[in-house]
């Protein structure tokens, strides 16, 4: 979808600090924030593109000033509150509410560190070859969907070179709405800064982009 969320190319929103020796966390709170998307998850009420789309749909000026970690707090209670994990009292109220169940967790706590050290692949096999080769020409579809996609706005309507074929994938744009996993190629596409940026592009720069083949058409 086309939201404050997809910045790239976008000027005007001042430098992008590089912080030395930066902490993985900067506040404790933060932390926390992580541990709880982590834990909710695990009930597997949604998925991770569904969770990216949520985090799309917060409105733009309380997307503009909210940090990252607030950002996952606010789609993090959203989607609770949806897949009926928590009502909307409980969620405003920090207490749950009177009769309630209390539920037995799927994820431990003896369970993170496996949990997270095995991760989570999202690589399928499908019956279909790929489209493209390494090397051959495409061009991104100038496509403009209301739901989740991962090909940035920048990127759309533009020509590039397949540099890398990374096999199939799940396709986050109909995973993030309950329309199954729909795996499909996946490649690394090499796009000029001339291309994306025109005469204002770099002579020598260009980037890799990861797009679906559903993203593609042949140049």
């Amino acid at each position: 979808m086309n939201g404050v969320h997809d910045m790239g190319g976008m000027e005007g929103l001042g430098p992008v600090e590089h912080e030395k020796n930066e902490p993985v966390f900067h506040h404790a709170w933060e932390g926390r924030a992580l541990g709880l998307t982590l834990a909710m998850g695990a009930w597997k009420k949604w998925n991770i593109d569904a969770s990216r789309h949520a985090r799309e749909l917060i409105p733009g000026p309380v997307y503009l000033r909210s940090s990252y970690y607030e950002k996952w707090l606010l789609a993090l209670g959203e989607m609770m509150v949806q897949a009926g994990l928590v009502t909307r009292e409980e969620l405003e109220s920090g207490k749950p509410a009177p009769g309630s169940i209390k539920a037995d967790p799927p994820l431990k706590p003896d369970m993170v560190l496996g949990t997270l050290g095995k991760g989570t692949p999202y690589t399928r096999e499908v019956a279909d070859g790929p489209r493209f080769q390494v090397g051959d020409r495409v061009r991104t579809r100038n496509m403009h969907p209301h739901g989740h996609t991962r090909l940035p706005r920048y990127a759309r309507g533009k020509e590039g070179v397949i540099h890398l074929h990374h096999g199939a994938h799940v396709f986050p744009d109909s995973s993030a709405h309950g329309r199954g996993e729909n795996p499909t190629h996946l490649y690394s596409v090499r796009i000029t800064g001339r291309e994306l940026w025109g005469a204002e592009g770099g002579e020598r720069d260009a980037v890799h982009l990861d797009l679906w083949e559903a993203y593609l058409e042949p140049a």
